[in-house]
């Protein structure tokens, strides 16, 4: 089963996003920030992780650059609602990071899995 790990410090944004990925099948873990997601993974392996940008300790920024050197084969989905002002920016320097895709908040359920199926293995390709 995927396993999909949301960082995000707003509850009911966690809780929502999990709750989408849940019901299309995904297995969801969620922490509030960046500091316990390391461990996570080396505990339990993640296949995706869905992180927002702006977070108190450690930032979805941070996450994404200790994730690309610690982690490269976890999937990474960016997502930012904090102030629209730089927020296209923020999006475009995660990518730069790693982040392999950004959405913008608010955001459907729809594009949530849409990016999430975009990550994911074809089966048909092996």
């Amino acid at each position: 089963m995927v396993r999909i790990l949301v960082v995000d410090d707003n509850t009911s944004m966690r809780e929502a996003v999990c709750e989408m990925l849940q019901e299309a099948g995904y297995e969801t873990i969620s922490v509030e920030n960046g500091r316990f997601a390391a461990q996570i993974h080396r505990n339990d392996p993640i296949n995706i992780m869905v992180t927002d940008l702006f977070m108190p300790e450690t930032d979805g920024l941070e996450l994404i650059h200790q994730f690309r050197h610690e982690f490269p084969d976890v999937k990474i989905i960016a997502v930012s609602g904090g102030g629209s002002r730089g927020l296209v920016e923020l999006l475009t320097v995660a990518q730069k990071l790693g982040a392999q895709r950004t959405l913008m908040k608010p955001f459907s359920g729809e594009d949530l899995l849409t990016a999430v199926q975009e990550l994911l293995p074809n089966p048909s390709s092996n």
